[in-house]
Order: C-alpha cells, then structure tokens, then sequence
C-alpha cells in the first residue's frame, strides 16, 4: 500500500484511530472524531447572513478522560505531509480546551507534545505502537495540577447525560469543580449572555452533587440553593436546564405557579406544577429536597417574618449559585447580600455576563477575580453568539437642540423652561410628540423592509416613555393592531397587564406580541431567543446596562431562521461599542481595607444607574420607575422633575441615518461601506488591472467574492448602500474604480448579440439562453450553483443528465459555462 495515495480520512481509519484504540482510549466515551470547537462566525451581509467556513475550527480527534476532561489533541494530515505538520493546529486547539497535550501524525508515526514536560522535553517522536495511554495522560495531568486523591475523585466525576458541552462551557465547568474540589469558597464566572450560564450551572451542581465532594457529612446529604431575581429565570430553569433534578428539586415560594409547556410529539399546550417547598398557609418550609431554587423577593422581606431563608440554619447548605450577581448580591449593603453573609459557610458561585465593578459597588471584591470568562466578542467570533449591525438614526432636536419660543407653554399649560433641550433631555424633561411619531414610524419602516413580525424590544427612558411608545408604535402599525392589540405591547413594572405578556414573547411558538416596549424590566435576564430588532431610545451610560441590553438579541437560533439581529440606535447608545473597556476584562476600581474611610456613595443621575435590586419588580417604597422622575428608587421624598409635554406644533425630522456593520476583527465599521470597500479592495490589489486579472483567472466567480467577504468587502451591504442593482463585479468597479457599472440585463444582452455558441446543438443552445436569462435576473451565483439545471425553466428541457449530455458530457458542460462566463465580462471598455 502506498501511503502517499491515501486521504486524510483514510490515513486515519487505517492507522491512526487503530494506534488509537490499540493504547486502549473508548472508541464511544473517550474519542471524539471532527470534534467542532468553532462552527464559525456568522457574518451579516445586507439582510442575509452565512457562516464564514474559513473561522471553523474543527479538530480530528480530541480524546476524554472519563468523558468529561479533554486530555489530548490529535490532528491528522495525509501522507504527504511531515509527521509533525499538525502540530501548530493542534496547539492552538488544545489551547482553547485548557489542556497541555498536542499530537500531530500522517500515519508513520506520531510527533507528541507534552507542555507538562513530566519527562524534561516537550515534544517527542513516537512510532503508532508509542500512543499514550488514557492512564499515563491522566497521570501527568494530574500532577500537572497538582491534584491530591480527592481533589481528583471530584474532578473526573463525569457530566450529566445531556447534550454534550461546548469547548468554553467545558472550561468553565471544570475550572469551577476543580477550584470547589480544591477548597475555594468563593467562584465568579463570566460569561456572555446566550452562552450557557444556567446550563454551566446545572452541570457543576451535578457533578458536584453526585461526586465524593463533602462525601464526609453526617447527613449524607448535600444542600444546594439556586438564587435568581426574576420568577420567570426560576421557573425557565427548573423545567429545562435543571429538569433531571426533579424529584430532589424544589421552589422556595409559597405562591409558585405551573409553568405553560408544550408537549414535544402532540404540539399541545400544557401546564406543568413544580414542587414547592414553602406551605402556602403556614410559610413553613419542607427541608427534605436537596435542591432549592429561589428569588431572592420570595425569601426575604421588610418584615423578620418574611425572611423565609432564616428557616434554615446558617450551615444547612453547602453550595449557593448565584444568577446575574451583578445586581443586588454585588452591593455590600443590599438585602440580598444578607442572604449570601448568613450562609457564609456554604461554597458561592457567582454567575454573570457584566460584572459589576464601581467605586462602591463590586464582585470581584466578594467572589474573587472570575475563575473563567468568556465574552460576547469571543462568542460572536466563535460563532456561538449572534452577530448585530447597527442602524444609528440621528435625530434634529437631538442632535442641534431645540429652544422653545419665549413664554411657550407645553399642552398642561406649563410655561416651558427657556434653555436649550438636547438628546439627554428628550422623554425625561421634555417630551416631543411628533418625535415619539417619527421614532415609531422608523422602527416600522425598518420592519416593513425586513419582517412586521420580527421580535421586537423598544428600550425606553422611563415608564411613561414606554406608555406613549406603545400608542405610537400601535398606530403606526394600526393595519394589523386593529385585529391583533397584541401586536404591540407595553411590558414594564408596573403594568400587570403587560407582565403577562412576557411568556408570550419570549415563546418562539407564539406570534403575539412582537413588539415589547419597556424601560428596565427587560434589559437582562429574559431569554427572548428570537429577538431581532434592540432599539435604543433610552439615554445609557453603563457599560453594564448597555451589555445586558444588547444581550437580549445576541442568542443564536438558527433552526428558527434567528442568526443576526439589529440595533436601532436613537440616542447614540452604541458609542460605548468604541469604548476600550468594551468586552474587555473587569477591572475592580475599589476595593475597602480596614483603613480606608467610609466615604458617601457620590450622586448619580438615576436615570443612567444599571436596573436595580428587584430589576423591574416594584419595591415596598413605590415603584421602580416613575413616570415624572426619570427611573427613580421609589423615595416619597425625592424632587419630582418637571416633565414639559409639547404636541405636534414642534417637528422632529431625520438629521441623518447610517447603517454600520461588524468588520472582520468584530469592530463596527465607521467608514461609510463605500469607503470602506474601497479601501479594502485596493489594500489587496494593486491595481484595476489586478483585479481584473483575478476575476477572469478565477474558475468560480463565487468562491472569489466568498474570498472577499472573508477579507472584509461586504458584497450585500454594499449593494444596499449604493441602491443599485448591479452584478458584484461592477459595483466593485464602480466604488473601487469609478467606473461606470453595466446592469446585468445589459451584459445578458451584449452575449446574446454576439451568437458564439452557434456550434452548439439545439438543447445546449436553449440551455446557454436560459442561463444568460437567469444570470440577468438573479447574477453569477446562480448560474453557478450546482442544483441549477434542477430550477425552472431549464428543469422542463430534460433531466439534469441529459442536459449534460446535449454538450458532451460535464467536462463540456463545465466548458461551456466557463466561455459563457467570459463572454459576459468581456469587452469591458466597450
């Protein structure tokens, strides 16, 4: 047999995968063939979206230990290679996997990395009888860590039977049972929203749950408490993430409902009880589960009485997870914080996608700096999370100002303040109707374009702007509210009616609402999965807030045709993307020793504090956001701001409006596309003659301008932007060059006048007329895919084969489409 013939996958099944199962790994539990770590970044191009296979990052074999330790990487190249010319991907991957054993082979041998160096070398040559062991790497890993016996006996306890994790929740996963396992008290993960967190959560209570980890109590029996703050995060976790829990699992609520399920093979709606561990006369709490989850509202109270939690001895728990502990549980002096002090024994876990780090207010302070993060720009680039563009609509009064007249009185006869209102003011001192009318409107011209029933969240300055957002909003769209009030709905917290809504929107199943306006309610912790539309009317300055905001679009759902989704930015919130802290690491700014003074908190607008304690809950003292005091705190005694309401004798109009898209590297694009596509393509060719050059070389048009689009030339977004419909070749010119474009009926019809396919048959011929017509309708693409003899019309000239077979044979055929293709680009200064 001679190796150099062979395929990768051959040298694999043939001699890698024995070496493999020879040195005794699992084929089934341990070996993980074509193992995805990346399924490659979705990258938006005008209104469509496709996964760039260049940022797939797929590697041949990634072996467990017990199924849940990744150990070792293994890349494989064909037998033309050199034994070690794999080693660089498999670094990078075991890289990303947290593990120090790389192996590249071509099947004579193998070249293995060992970053452990337990022997003194890093790398070595094996023959395909030398693959090491599962024991030996486990060994090595070990000692690696440094993991005593029952430190090991927790960390290899293997997953639940699930779905299997991805690369980063797996990190994060074994980092924190590893950290637990070695006595850490205290556990911050970060990570984006849409990445996992309740699932990561789920799967280190197991593990923790069912391994040797506090084996020795005189119980037997582990505790564990589940806080979140928001009912709907509770009872989402307990019949999805947490559903193999039931029986030992319980809520902490003596008012808890059933959850609305649809039963997966009958389609029927269903409401499914959970248990409840509080009695609803007595508020006695049943403690025999070994799982609770809780709100924190429900456990805790102005009233002793209501400190349901206090039914509990400090030391009855031994693990806490606490759900977004950016909010409530990072202020030091916070009721929820009393709850995390009084079980001060039990080991904590903090989960959040924005640590919260101010001059007063900090988690790093309380669980430590953060075990594993994981991004939102690492998820996007990934291809885990869903990529935006940015649609920035900048508004006259906004942006110039407005003055009123001398002595004007708003539509309540209040005589209006005579100074200068801009951006910060609108909807919280000065309401213009005719620009809730022009923002509404907006927002549905954007839909129309795209899809009236796309879901959509309107982020507002307060309660009252989302009141009159609603009204605006259901005008506007008045054709379909007439028949379905619905449509639009105004879901805030102080809107009973409206809070109802919340399951409806956030249910893929359901079309009513699609529009949701809100203030503070939604902007974190509602898993709205399909959402494709974020718009920003609301004046934010918190990097915290304007993540978790932009968190409600980034889920990636693509069996529900959810794979990107829009910012509609009004109030030029999306500055903060420019930021440098952006996504970055969090940095504490404070953190209080023994010696430093206690100073006062200093005042902040409320209007620009992140959501807080209760998020959209009403507090005791009032409710969260007023509609004459921007998103207040509830104080009786707090100054009412003058709201001045003026009708339609002010105008509002459009000062400008830009579309901005992602780049490569997963900045936004600033340049207009224009610029920024010229820029690009003159970056990589040196000259019009160049391109040209590659463009007739190229045996597939297609797959050319798939290389652009991977280099940053945004061929749909582009032709948005020049709003002609032109053929991508000469609108590349056109913006590149300037040259004047061609349509593509234009092109068609110089081919058909030239007749040079006239030493064709009479199929062939109808075949070439049909293509010319379809690439003047559809372009290049089409004529160039694979299934297009299937399509009408060339479908009703014969069976693909026959087709074929009227040029010769595919050979010919290919031929053909190859001289038709020249033909119509030549002559290009004619």
């Amino acid at each position: 047999m001679d190796k150099k013939t062979l395929s990768e996958a051959d040298i694999c099944e043939k001699f890698i995968t024995p070496a493999i199962q020879l040195a005794g790994w699992n084929t089934i539990e341990q070996i993980y063939r074509e193992y995805t770590l990346r399924p490659g970044r979705v990258v938006v191009r005008g209104n469509h979206a496709a996964r760039d296979k260049k940022s797939v990052l797929r590697a041949d074999y990634v072996l467990f230990y017990k199924t849940n330790i990744p150990l070792v990487v293994v890349e494989a190249k064909d037998n033309t290679h050199a034994v070690g010319a794999g080693m660089a991907q498999a670094i990078n991957y075991a890289e990303l996997l947290n593990i120090p054993f790389s192996i590249s082979s071509n099947g004579d041998g193998f070249v293995f990395r060992d970053a452990t160096m337990a022997d003194g070398v890093l790398e070595t040559h094996l023959t395909l009888d030398q693959f090491p062991t599962p024991s030996d790497l486990w060994e090595r890993y070990c000692a690696w860590k440094g993991w005593p016996a029952e430190v090991r006996q927790v960390a290899e306890y293997p997953y639940a039977p699930s779905k299997t994790p991805r690369y980063y929740q797996m990190n994060a996963i074994n980092g924190t049972v590893q950290a637990i396992a070695k006595g850490q008290q205290r556990i911050l993960l970060v990570m984006a929203t849409g990445t996992g967190k309740t699932y990561t959560a789920f799967q280190i209570i197991y593990r923790l749950w069912k391994s040797t980890w506090k084996a020795d109590k005189p119980s037997g029996q582990k505790r564990i408490l589940f806080l979140a703050d928001r009912n709907i995060l509770i009872d989402q976790t307990m019949v999805n993430d947490f559903r193999p829990f039931k029986g030992a699992m319980a809520k902490l609520s003596p008012n808890a409902k059933g959850v609305e399920r649809v039963d997966a093979s009958t389609g029927k709606h269903f409401v499914e009880q959970l248990d409840v561990a509080v009695n609803k006369s007595t508020k006695l709490v049943d403690k025999s589960y070994e799982i609770y989850l809780s709100l924190y509202q429900a456990v805790t109270g102005t009233e002793e009485e209501q400190n349901i939690y206090k039914q509990f001895s400090p030391d009855f728990f031994d693990l806490i997870v606490v759900d977004e502990c950016h909010r409530g549980s990072a202020d030091e002096d916070s009721a929820w914080r009393e709850i995390l002090t009084y079980f001060s024994s039990a080991t904590q876990i903090g989960l959040t996608a924005t640590p919260k780090e101010t001059k007063d207010i900090s988690n790093t302070e309380y669980f430590g700096e953060p075990v594993y993060t994981y991004s939102l720009k690492q998820g996007i680039e990934d291809g885990y999370l869903a990529p935006y563009k940015v649609v920035r609509i900048d508004l006259d009064k906004d942006t110039f100002g407005w003055r009123p007249p001398e002595g004007m009185t708003d539509k309540l006869g209040n005589v209006i303040e005579d100074r200068v209102y801009n951006a910060t003011d609108m909807n919280r001192k000065l309401v213009l109707e005719k620009r809730d009318e022009l923002v509404a409107a907006k927002i549905t011209e954007y839909l129309k374009a795209t899809n009236r029933y796309d879901k959509t969240i309107v982020f507002c300055e307060d309660i009252d702007h989302a009141s009159r957002m609603r009204q605006a909003l259901s005008n506007a769209n008045a054709d379909i509210c007439k028949d379905h009030p619905k449509y639009v709905v105004q879901i805030t917290g102080d809107n009973p009616e409206g809070k109802k809504e919340l399951d409806n929107f956030i249910d893929p199943e359901k079309t009513y609402p699609v529009i949701a306006t809100t203030s503070k309610l939604m902007s974190t912790g509602v898993d709205a999965q399909t959402c494709k539309l974020i718009v920003l009317d609301q004046n934010i300055k918190s990097m915290t807030l304007f993540k978790q905001i932009i968190g409600r679009g980034t889920r990636l759902r693509e069996d529900l045709g959810k794979t990107w989704f829009t910012i509609l930015d009004f109030k030029r919130a999306t500055d903060i993307f420019a930021d440098k802290d952006f996504d970055g690491d969090p940095v504490q700014i404070y953190e209080p020793t023994g010696d430093d003074p206690v100073l006062p908190p200093e005042p902040e607008d409320d209007n620009l504090q992140d959501a807080g304690p209760h998020a959209g809950e009403a507090p005791a003292g009032g409710a969260l956001d007023s509609p004459f005091g921007g998103a207040g705190h509830g104080d009786a005694d707090a100054p009412k701001i003058t709201k001045y309401v003026v009708g339609g004798a002010v105008t509002v109009a459009v000062a400008r409006e830009r579309v901005q898209y992602l780049n490569t590297q997963g900045k936004l694009i600033t340049d207009s596309l224009r610029d920024y596509t010229r820029i690009n393509l003159t970056a990589q060719y040196n000259s019009l003659d160049q391109f040209l050059q590659a463009w007739n070389e190229a045996d597939r048009k297609a797959a050319l301008l798939q290389e652009l689009e991977g280099h940053g030339v945004l061929i749909d977004a582009l032709a948005l932007e020049v709003g002609k419909d032109l053929d991508p070749f000469d609108m590349l010119l056109y913006v590149a060059w300037n040259m004047p474009p061609l349509t593509r009926r234009e092109r068609a019809n110089r081919v058909k006048k030239r007749n040079v396919f006239t030493s064709y048959g009479p199929v062939a011929r109808q075949v070439i007329d049909a293509l010319i017509d379809k690439y003047a309708d559809q372009g290049i693409r089409t004529i160039e895919s694979d299934d297009i003899l299937t399509v009408p019309p060339l479908n009703t000239l014969g069976s693909p084969v026959e087709l074929v077979r009227s040029f010769g044979g595919r050979p010919q055929f290919l031929s053909a489409i190859k001289l038709l293709e020249n033909e119509l680009y030549a002559h290009r200064s004619a």
